[in-house]
């Protein structure tokens, strides 16, 4: 590997589009080596630019570090059911998730037709429906 494959924590971050301190994050957290000293600093390899934009997809995406962490593991052992599996749970988390928020807007939706058709005098059926605070 030629120098010209080596970056200094700041070029790597720069190309990664992160910050310094998230890659110190990432390597306290064992995503990414922290490598030794040579010539009197650290250097790293571009490769692991790739990586830094691997694991930032996968947060974009809702997976957690430890389940990052996870997926690094078995894409090192080609375990492709075991990163389906990872996957699919994170589906089951998302469709969840979804579930429920379109529960709330079903909810919001119906209390605001309340609110705007009811009577000027009553109580606003949002507060109402979100237990009024009393005087």
């Amino acid at each position: 590997m030629s120098d010209a494959d080596q970056y200094t924590i700041g070029q790597l971050a720069k190309a990664a589009g992160v910050g310094v301190e998230t890659i110190r994050y990432y390597q306290r957290r064992e995503l990414l080596p922290v490598p030794e000293v040579a010539t009197g600093f650290r250097t790293y390899p571009a490769r692991l630019a790739e990586r830094i934009r691997f694991i930032k997809r996968a947060q974009e995406l809702g997976f957690t570090l430890d389940e990052i962490a996870n997926l690094l593991l078995l894409e090192d052992s080609n375990d492709k059911k075991a990163i389906r599996d990872v996957a699919q749970e994170r589906l089951l988390q998302v469709q969840a998730k979804l579930h429920d928020l379109h529960k709330m807007e079903a909810m919001l939706s119906q209390l605001i037709h309340q609110c705007a058709s009811a009577d000027t005098q009553a109580l606003c059926p949002i507060i109402q429906a979100l237990g009024s605070v009393s005087r």
